[in-house]
């Protein structure tokens, strides 16, 4: 590989796992990024002559990972709990699917669990750019996710795992294929204008991108601390949705990655531990009011103890005469440290928002403010 085809390479990954970090604070403009260079990376690769091995492993992985970010920021900035409840159901269900994929590679399974996730996510950050999501129903949530999964996901996933069909080649081989997509896009576009349009309700805000302002009570990271002080369990259903997000992650990337002995099961297992390990010390940390309140330091501080937990893992292992991946240990310890992180500080403000919202009734549909949040 050539020293510009490797800056090449570097530059697309480093920016498939950067550019999910700004999901939380930009939902959308940051997952239509995402959406982009997942679909022009390899696309970038033929361009500059290469196409790196095995990078279609990769690619699923990125996937999910950058999904991964975009269900924990559901728990920070949604403000209807039925669409969190949704595309919890959605993003776990595609999850599984992917593991199963990668375990068997039997692409049909990639049709029965398609990533319907992604689009429900651009759909109610769309709607809410205009108006208030937490005066939909549970029912249209529903609806709306249905519509996405049988008329967009499942042609979608047939063309790509399926027929295994690139649309930039299709539009280069078949003539009559782009103008027909255009097409179609100008036919949508007017039925939206001339049949949709006129019946929307008048938008309750000024449309917005950046994500709305948090609820009283979880600002800063010391009011959530407080919050998981009071009412944080160890053994509860957060921490095992916890190791399930983190488990089956690792799972999918330890298909990917080079010199993974361990199996399917054995990976569940070791990261089940190191998930609820971290879960208890940020229930002590919590507990004893010491939280740190901006992220990167947080982070820092929780990959040292990630690492320091490895180290220790791995004198258990070697005294028992098992191989350690030292590579794989440390993107394990990055993942696992970031997705904890993030999950331990959004969480609580998802508990807030609907306590608050279940004793203060229309409270909940106040138009968001424009306060910054950690």
């Amino acid at each position: 590989m050539t020293v510009s085809a490797t800056a090449v390479l570097i530059a697309v990954v480093g920016a498939r796992f950067l550019v999910p970090l700004l999901i939380p604070r930009f939902p959308l403009p940051a997952i239509v990024a995402a959406l982009i260079l997942d679909g022009v990376d390899q696309t970038i690769f033929q361009s500059f002559g290469f196409d790196p091995p095995g990078y279609q492993g990769y690619d699923k992985a990125m996937d999910v990972y950058y999904l991964a970010i975009a269900y924990l920021t559901t728990l920070r900035n949604w403000a209807s709990r039925p669409a969190v409840r949704v595309a919890g159901f959605l993003y776990f269900y595609r999850l599984v699917g992917v593991v199963a994929f990668e375990l068997t590679e039997w692409r049909p399974l990639l049709l029965i669990f398609p990533n319907t996730f992604e689009y429900f996510f651009i759909a109610y950050e769309v709607y809410r750019l205009f108006w208030n999501p937490a005066r939909v129903t549970l029912r249209n949530w529903v609806i709306t996710a249905a519509a996405i999964w049988i008329f967009v996901k499942l042609p979608q996933e047939w063309w790509i795992h399926i027929a295994q069909l690139d649309f930039t080649e299709t539009v280069a081989e078949v003539p009559w294929f782009g103008p027909a997509v255009i097409a179609a896009l100008v036919l949508l576009g007017l039925i939206y204008w001339f049949a949709v349009r006129p019946r929307q309700p008048a938008p309750d805000w000024q449309w917005h991108v950046a994500a709305d302002a948090l609820p009283d009570g979880a600002v800063t990271v010391t009011d959530r601390s407080r919050w998981i002080a009071a009412h944080g369990r160890l053994w509860s259903a957060a921490t095992l949705e916890k190791v399930a997000l983190v488990g089956l992650l690792w799972v999918i990337y330890a298909q990917v990655l080079p010199n993974t002995g361990a199996t399917p099961f054995q990976l569940l297992v070791g990261t089940s531990v190191f998930v609820v390990l971290n879960a208890a010390i940020s229930l002590a940390v919590a507990r004893s009011a010491r939280s740190m309140e901006r992220t990167l330091p947080a982070f820092g501080v929780r990959v040292l103890m990630n690492v320091g937990l490895m180290v220790l893992a791995e004198r258990i292992l070697g005294d028992a005469g098992q191989a350690f991946d030292s590579a794989g240990a440390l993107f394990f310890v990055l993942l696992l440290s970031l997705l904890t992180l993030l999950d331990d500080r959004y969480r609580p403000i998802y508990e807030i928002r609907f306590s608050t919202a279940v004793a203060d009734g229309p409270a909940a549909t106040r138009e968001p403010g424009s306060r910054a949040a950690r």
